[in-house]
């Protein structure tokens, strides 16, 4: 009985403690998980004026790589000028002028946190992130006596969560 509550204890204080430390980075990831859900509309992005000298000759797939330009596509070229819906680029010397449509600087690197790959600076946040993120869900089940009315409602609801989440996922 002891270990039991002695576990039992733990994970309620770790939790209570942890909560509270990762509350601050789940404000910035559930602002910036937000945000992404409209990455492909215009919300909150302001237009942004590009005038800079990439490498010359670039073929229309390179171009709109170098550029990042999501969807990109040439409308004509002609004399050198290759026109696209953003802008232009002169072949024979890199120039390049367009416009994008971009977040603000401190909204952009809080979207960032959620394409962070491997390599990224921020992956070590991303994955102690998740890391805290199961531990909540598990010691969640500590939170109350297993033979109390809000431990079983409790299961009843993440059982729920589970079967929800796996619908929406199959759709």
């Amino acid at each position: 009985m002891d270990k039991i509550k002695d576990t039992r204890s733990f994970m309620r204080i770790t939790h209570r403690y942890l909560g509270y430390f990762m509350a601050g980075i789940m404000v910035i990831y559930a602002l910036s998980g937000v945000l992404l859900i409209y990455r492909d509309t215009d919300f909150l992005k302001r237009e942004k004026i590009y005038d800079k000298v990439i490498a010359k000759n670039l073929s229309e797939k390179e171009l709109g790589k170098e550029l990042k330009i999501k969807n990109f596509e040439v409308l004509k070229t002609e004399n050198n000028i290759i026109r696209f819906k953003e802008g232009s680029y002169n072949t024979l010397t890199g120039q390049a002028n367009y416009t994008k449509k971009e977040l603000p600087f401190v909204l952009d690197k809080m979207t960032k946190l959620h394409k962070a790959k491997s390599e990224d600076r921020l992956s070590p946040l991303n994955a102690f992130f998740g890391i805290c993120l199961f531990f909540f869900v598990i010691s969640s089940f500590w939170m109350f006596n297993p033979k109390s009315k809000p431990f079983k409602r409790g299961v009843k609801f993440t059982i729920a969560g589970l079967v929800i989440s796996i619908i929406l996922l199959l759709i």
